[in-house]
């Protein structure tokens, strides 16, 4: 009996697995006031999009489906299709009552504002006399 041995299998593996890129591609804006999140969302629509935010962090959920039918046939397919879900940590805890979102041309923008209860608080200093000092 024969084996047939695939010594770089493994290898190809690991670099599929390390090149590929994760959907929605995100960029994320922090500023003091809060957060701002595009995302690259092609042949999404709103309907099929589903957004949950949780204290510090935001999951975007959702599927994508094809442009044209199957029964057509590829000559190259590198846009994927089908479901997907995307966790981003966010820096700081975001008020999910005041969460905006707008889909325009597939690019998702989400607004998420800072919760006030975790923004920095500024604390005055009263000076007061010491005894033995004055």
């Amino acid at each position: 009996m024969q084996y047939r041995v695939y010594p770089f299998r493994n290898i190809r593996r690991l670099q599929d697995e390390v090149s590929r890129v994760e959907f929605p591609a995100v960029n994320v804006f922090v500023n003091q006031d809060g957060v701002i999140i595009t995302a690259e969302l092609p042949g999404v629509r709103s309907e099929d999009l589903d957004i949950l935010t949780h204290r510090d962090s935001v999951t975007l959920s959702g599927e994508r489906h094809t442009e044209t039918e199957e029964a057509q046939g590829y000559h190259r397919r590198e846009r994927g299709r089908g479901r997907f879900v995307r966790t981003v940590s966010l820096p700081f805890v975001v008020d999910p009552n005041k969460v905006a979102a707008d889909l325009v041309n597939g690019v998702l923008t989400l607004d998420l504002p800072r919760a006030e209860e975790d923004k920095p608080k500024r604390i005055n200093v009263k000076a007061s006399k010491e005894a033995g000092h004055g």
